[in-house]
C-alpha cells in the first residue's frame, strides 16, 4: 500500500473523542474506515452505516452482478439503450467529461481489454498485435451514448463494456464520507485501497497526515503531506504487473493503444473529491509526466506528485513537501 495514514485519539476542550477503525474487504479491495466519535459504540455504528453505503454503490456499479444496472448496460451493448438511476447516469456523465479533458487516457469503456491482459499470474506470453487491435476497437468513450431526458445509457457497439475500476472506489469513498458527515461524525478517513478521503481535524487543529511511500521501497516514506477536507488517490505499478521475457508490464493499460503504460512508477493526485483523484491518477499515469503536469496546471485545484521510472519525484506547484512529521 503506497499510502499510509495515522489515526489517533483526540481530545477537545469539552469533549473527549475516541478513534474507531475497521478494516475489511469491500468491492474486491481492502477498505479501512476510521471515525472520530464521542464513544466506541457510536463509532462502530457509524462505520457499519458507511459499509452499507459502500455496498450499495458496489451493487450499482458491479459489472459482475447480473442484477446491477451496469451489467444490464453491458448486456445490451449494440442492442438498445438501458434506463438507469440518475445517480449512475451522472457518474457515467462525469466519467465521459474526464475522458474528454484527458484525450481518452481515462476511459470507462476499456473493460473489453481485460480479456487479453491478465495480471493474476496466468499470463505467460504477450497478446498478439491482432488481439490488441481487436480489443481497442471496442473501446471509446465517444461510443457511450447518453440521453439525459430519458436517463438512458447505450453502448453503440456489440461487445463493448464499461467498468468503474478506475473511478468506482473513489466514488464509494466520497459517498461514505458524505453519509458520515450527514450523521454529524466530526472527523474521519475512508481509505479505499489507496483512494483516500478525509474530513475534520484533530481537536488541536492539526490536519490529518499521510505518508507517501517510495514505490520501489514501500517501507520508506519520501514525503509527508497534510490533508484538510481533502482526498488523495494513487496509481502505481507496484502491485499488479506481469513479467514477460524479463520485461515488466503494468496493469494500467492505455485504452487508446491497448498496451501497458511505461515511464511512471506512481502518481498521487490530491483534490476535494476522491472520485476525481481516482480518475486523474489513472489518466496521468497513462499520459506521462509532462502531459500530466500540464493537465493539472490547467485544471487549477487538483495537485499531483509523480514518481517517474527513474524514481525521480515531480510535483505540481501547490505541493509542499514535509519530510519531518
Amino acid at each position: 500500500m503506497i499510502l499510509l495514514f495515522f489515526a489517533i485519539t483526540v481530545t477537545g476542550q469539552n469533549q473527549k473523542y475516541v478513534t474507531v477503525k475497521r478494516t475489511l474487504k469491500l468491492m474486491g479491495s481492502r477498505f479501512e474506515i476510521t471515525v472520530v466519535s464521542i464513544n466506541e459504540d457510536l463509532g462502530h455504528i457509524n462505520i457499519q452505516e458507511a459499509i452499507g453505503e459502500i455496498r450499495r454503490i458496489e451493487k450499482m456499479i458491479s459489472a459482475w452482478d447480473t442484477t446491477s444496472e451496469t451489467h444490464q448496460i453491458n448486456k445490451n451493448a449494440g442492442i438498445k439503450p438501458v434506463k438507469v438511476s440518475r445517480e449512475l447516469f451522472k457518474l457515467i456523465e462525469r466519467a465521459k467529461q474526464i475522458s474528454e479533458i484527458t484525450n481518452g487516457a481515462f476511459d470507462i469503456s476499456y473493460a473489453s481489454m481485460d480479456e487479453i491482459w491478465r495480471f493474476d499470474g496466468s499470463m505467460k506470453s504477450m497478446p498478439s498485435k491482432e488481439q490488441i487491435r481487436a480489443s481497442v476497437a471496442k473501446v471509446g468513450y465517444e461510443k457511450i451514448i447518453l440521453d439525459s431526458a430519458e436517463s438512458t445509457v447505450y453502448l453503440r457497439e456489440k461487445g463493448m463494456k464499461i467498468s468503474f475500476g478506475a473511478i468506482g472506489k473513489g466514488y464509494a469513498a466520497d459517498k461514505a464520507k458524505e453519509l458520515l458527515v450527514s450523521k454529524q461524525v466530526v472527523a474521519g478517513i475512508i481509505n479505499a485501497a489507496g483512494d483516500l478521503t478525509t474530513w475534520g481535524t484533530k481537536a488541536s487543529g492539526e490536519k490529518w497526515l499521510i505518508g507517501i511511500a517510495n514505490p520501489l521501497s514501500k517501507d520508506k516514506i519520501f514525503s509527508w503531506v497534510p490533508l484538510l477536507e481533502s482526498s488523495v488517490a494513487t496509481s502505481g505499478n507496484y502491485e499488479k504487473f506481469v513479467t514477460i521475457n524479463g520485461k515488466k508490464y503494468t496493469h494500467i493499460i492505455d485504452p487508446r493503444t491497448g498496451y501497458p503504460s511505461f515511464g511512471i512508477n506512481s502518481v498521487s493526485v490530491f483534490a476535494k473529491s476522491a472520485e476525481l483523484c481516482d480518475a486523474l491518477a489513472t489518466a496521468i499515469f497513462i499520459m506521462g509526466r509532462d502531459a500530466g503536469l500540464s493537465l493539472i496546471n490547467q485544471l487549477g485545484g487538483p495537485e499531483v506528485i509523480i514518481v517517474d521510472s527513474d524514481n525521480k519525484i515531480h510535483k505540481s506547484s501547490g505541493i509542499l513537501f514535509d519530510n519531518n512529521p
